[in-house]
């Protein structure tokens, strides 16, 4: 928009003060071309559009028609949309190569796109790929450029094609792989990378300003410099010094090697004589590195002097190295005094001297909630933001996706966490412009077709979609929560209601949980998030005379109150404004954040109001408009991950009524919905996006699809369900130790213990060391459920005695089949929700593949699979069973007499899980043959 564009009937020129492109211009040929057709899509003077339907009529094809309108009927007709995908978590124990295996056995099921995980370089050994360390190359431990097309080409082999999973949000930036991370611990903001990071260089705190807090120790900072684990090195192949603690490598500005160099330099000086030639040289580079621009210079021409010398210095410096042994020793002199901290305190080592010299500060790992000043994925350390708003950014981390687009490799993107993305219109906009403009198959830029994307949205209950995105939906999970409420019997929420509440003593309904769980959130895991967000607020604030008065405690404490009350994980509000339904959900917020606020001024929240939704009083400054507006889009970034955090991470874990409304998507205060309810929403989703996902499970669900069937056959058994969970008490009552003076486990993580139980039993049980290895699976998953609830123990503060008598609890209740009390009640009922089970999971598989959309089927989950939470949902699938069972069914098919009895034969077992898998392969082929 800040560009000047003049239109004429020959050609389409941008005129621009200065055009910022990555890398050189040999990189990028065409992108004189790319500008031009994207000023198609960008400008709305008429003039433009005179001027190219002109064009057109003279040149034809030359220029490209107006991109169909996202929501649009043309879209759905121009777009290539899936029939049916099948999601892979692609890592190095299942790799390019055994993908290629199951491509046959896919396209017979009736699958028409593989789905997969991330496939972008990760960090070494992870096993989900949302780590990515580098955006231009594959990840190695998948394969090589070799195994992976001969992937391609064997989809391509079977009429198929491939969705990939797309990280805009984040990369892994701990350990030694991220090349840009390490350039800016090295060069701080005069990095090149600097500006990919979402990093806040001017925080409160003056002794971290121009700095990155790194929350790396594993104890405090002057403790573990005394016991010399932080170590100097010198690399003497690449002329670099460099900080080692354990597996972490944090690189040395350059600036301060003249600090390392000249270090009893006189030492040298007698060794060599003032006048060798080698001390002139070493001495010349010293004073070279010496005079290195600063890393707060920010003139572009300063900038590039610093990168461009800092790269010559270090390998002169190499040089010396390798060819003068007395400099040689003399280094090595240098790092062995810098590494000696014996007899000296702490703060006096010359090597602390050294790390408060560099542009990052490294610390206790514990003070990253209060401290952190780049935003993170959620609370993960090891997952730094990027700016993907900068369009150098997001060219960047997209070239070798696009490149894989217009290869024909890539048909679809799945797009990872949109709500942390400063702006997702935009970014899915340019999203489809690149693909628009120069990315089709051919190669030539003249595909028509927008590309299929979905993204990863969790939507409330209440909440849509927003229209103007140009996607085709979501990845599934408002889905999954629908069909899996349509197996809820409504009729048993007062009963279930009234016997959880007895049972377990929690009087606390879903929305006061989800409150506290979002304060605690925001007080423990992201208060240095909301410090900044804080400090940006209060600047606001300073600059009008009306509202200095709000001091930074009271804006802290009105955000807290506003975000804890939020009933959506974020709003889309842009410098265009905020739209009508997210002006409702900011009011909502301020409204019941004012009336539970013992504030004294409440007048604060009126001031909030405004600046959330950008309604700036008439004769403010442009600056003071940039940053209420900068204000309110960051201010959407954090309720997202407050929201994530404090509903699916913790209060999913707190509150047990019925666990299978507990997922992600789920609204556990939503007690089911009627078959008319589930009609009608699947009439608004074939009217506003008839192609976005049909999931059951995903690799982030807290249960899968059959376990949540089985878990949902309790509601059709409020009475029993009340009579067994008592007796399960009373007979395991003796079982319990004390912690803290009170039973352990508590009453409330009993109750989800024996959900869970119910939802994962597995029928096939016949010894001993099949209960052991069962019984493994229940205690990770329950110890994870008690940190994740943040109440007896979390994963900060671990509470070893309360996870130990869980763990116990657990071994008496699996310790044997045998003269077991426990298990000797349990199993029938177990047994009896398991054949409901069943016919809850084959239904809610009918329905997925036959509502408007695309169905996905998560890994393994074609049989019936009683999956938990990550890491338990990632286990080893065994896909020679599969592949078996399916060739079985396709040789019954031929016989429809011998079909019949096969299926009658599988609906008696109620251990079966074969039907399931005739199910979607009778369905798929069905939607094969009649695809539109």
């Amino acid at each position: 928009p800040s560009q000047v564009m003049t239109v004429q009937m020959e050609d389409v020129f941008v005129q621009t003060e200065q055009i910022n492109l990555p890398g050189t211009s040999e990189q990028y040929p065409n992108w004189r071309r790319k500008l031009s057709l994207s000023l198609e899509y960008w400008a709305d003077d008429p003039r433009v559009r005179l001027c190219f339907e002109a064009m057109r009529e003279e040149r034809g094809s030359a220029v490209h028609p107006p991109m169909p309108v996202i929501g649009s009927t043309e879209l759905w007709q121009s777009a290539i949309i899936p029939r049916a995908t099948y999601r892979l978590q692609f890592h190095r124990d299942f790799t390019f190569a055994a993908a290629a295996e199951l491509v046959p056995y896919l396209a017979a099921l009736g699958i028409s796109h593989c789905y997969a995980s991330p496939l972008l370089k990760a960090r070494p050994g992870s096993s989900h790929g949302y780590d990515i360390v580098e955006h231009h190359r594959l990840n190695p431990e998948l394969g090589s450029a070799e195994d992976f097309d001969h992937f391609i080409e064997k989809l391509h082999q079977y009429g198929m094609g491939l969705i990939l999973d797309m990280v805009p949000n984040h990369m892994g930036v701990m350990g030694n792989d991220n090349p840009w991370w390490l350039t800016l611990l090295e060069n701080g903001p005069a990095a090149a990378s600097a500006r990919f990071f979402d990093i806040d260089w001017s925080p409160l705190k003056a002794a971290l300003r121009g700095k990155v807090l790194l929350p790396v120790l594993g104890d405090h900072y002057g403790n573990v410099l005394e016991k010399g684990e932080l170590v100097l090195e010198f690399n003497p192949e690449q002329g670099q010094f460099d900080i080692r603690y354990y597996e972490h490598r944090f690189p040395v500005d350059p600036s301060s090697y003249a600090t390392l160099l000249g270090h009893h330099l006189t030492q040298l000086d007698e060794r060599l004589g003032e006048q060798d030639p080698g001390l002139l040289e070493f001495a010349s580079l010293n004073t070279a590195f010496s005079n290195l621009p600063p890393r707060s210079a920010s003139e572009p021409e300063r900038l590039a002097e610093r990168q461009r010398d800092e790269k010559v210095h270090k390998q002169h410096l190499a040089r010396l190295y390798r060819e003068n042994a007395d400099i040689a020793c003399y280094m090595d002199e240098v790092v062995r005094a810098f590494n000696d901290t014996t007899g000296q305190a702490a703060d006096a080592t010359l090597l602390h001297h050294l790390l408060e010299e560099q542009p990052y500060r490294l610390a206790y790992w514990r003070v990253a909630s209060d401290e952190i000043n780049y935003r993170r994925f959620f609370d993960i350390n090891e997952l730094a933001s990027l700016r993907m708003d900068d369009p150098e950014v997001y060219e960047t981390t997209h070239a070798l996706v696009f490149e894989l687009i217009a290869a024909g490799k890539v048909q679809g993107l799945r797009i990872d966490h949109p709500d942390g993305l400063y702006n997702p219109r935009q970014y899915f906009q340019r999203l489809q412009q690149s693909v628009y403009a120069g990315h089709s198959p051919a190669g030539n830029g003249t595909n028509n077709n927008p590309l299929y994307v979905v993204v990863e949205k969790i939507l409330a209950a209440h909440e849509r979609l927003p229209p103007d995105w140009d996607i085709h939906g979501t990845t599934g999970y408002d889905f999954a929560s629908l069909c899996n409420d349509l197996f809820v019997d409504t009729s048993a929420e007062k009963a279930l209601s009234r016997t959880y509440s007895v049972f377990s003593g929690e009087r606390e309904g879903v929305e006061e949980i989800r409150y506290q769980c979002k304060v605690l959130i925001m007080r423990a895991a992201l208060s240095s998030e909301l410090n900044v967000l804080a400090t940006q607020l209060s600047r606001i604030a300073e600059a009008d005379t009306h509202t200095r008065d709000y001091t930074l405690n009271s804006l802290r404490r009105a955000l807290v109150e506003v975000v804890a009350c939020f009933p959506v994980y974020r709003t889309y509000v842009s410098d265009e404004g905020a739209s009508d339904k997210d002006a409702d959900y900011v009011k909502w917020a301020i409204g019941v954040a004012k009336k539970r606020s013992q504030a004294a001024d409440t007048s604060v929240f009126d001031f909030l109001l405004e600046v959330l939704l950008t309604t700036i009083k008439e004769g403010k400054a442009q600056p003071y408009r940039d940053q209420v507006i900068a204000f309110a889009m960051k201010f959407q970034q954090y309720s997202s991950p407050v929201m994530a955090k404090g509903m699916e991470d913790t209060a999913f874990y707190r509150y047990h009524r019925l666990i299978s409304l507990n997922d992600v998507g789920g609204e556990p205060d939503r007690f089911g919905i009627t078959p008319s309810q589930f009609h009608r929403a699947i009439q608004l989703r074939l009217q506003n996006w008839p192609h976005a996902m049909l999931a059951g499970s995903t690799h982030d669900s807290k249960r899968s699809e059959d376990v949540r069937a089985r878990i949902n056959v309790i509601s059709e058994l409020p009475d029993e369900w009340r009579i067994r969970l008592n007796r399960w008490a009373r007979i395991n009552r003796a079982k319990k130790r004390s912690v803290d003076g009170m039973p352990a486990p508590s009453r409330n993580d009993e109750c989800l213990l024996y959900q869970t139980l119910i939802g994962t039993w597995p029928p096939e049980i016949q010894s001993e060391t099949e209960l052991d290895a069962y019984r493994e699976r229940i205690d990770a998953y329950m110890n994870k459920a008690l940190k994740e609830a943040k109440r007896h123990t979390s994963w900060i503060n671990p509470n070893t005695d309360y996870e130990e008598a869980m763990q116990q609890f657990i071994a008496v209740l699996l310790g044997r089949l045998e003269n077991n009390a426990f298990l000797a009640d349990f199993i029938p009922f177990a047994r009896q929700c398991a054949r409901f089970g069943v016919y809850n999971s084959l239904a809610q598989t009918q329905l997925r593949l036959t509502v408007p959309g695309v169905p996905d089927i998560y890994q393994g989950s074609e049989l019936l699979a009683f999956n938990l939470v990550d890491p338990d949902n990632r286990r080893p699938v065994d896909y020679a069973r599969r592949k078996t069972i399916l060739e079985e069914i396709e040789r019954q098919s031929h016989n429809n007499k011998s079909m019949s009895s096969w299926l009658k034969e599988m609906m008696e077992n109620p251990g079966e899980d074969r039907a399931k898998l005739y199910l979607i392969w009778k369905l798929l082929n069905l939607r094969r043959q009649n695809h539109e």
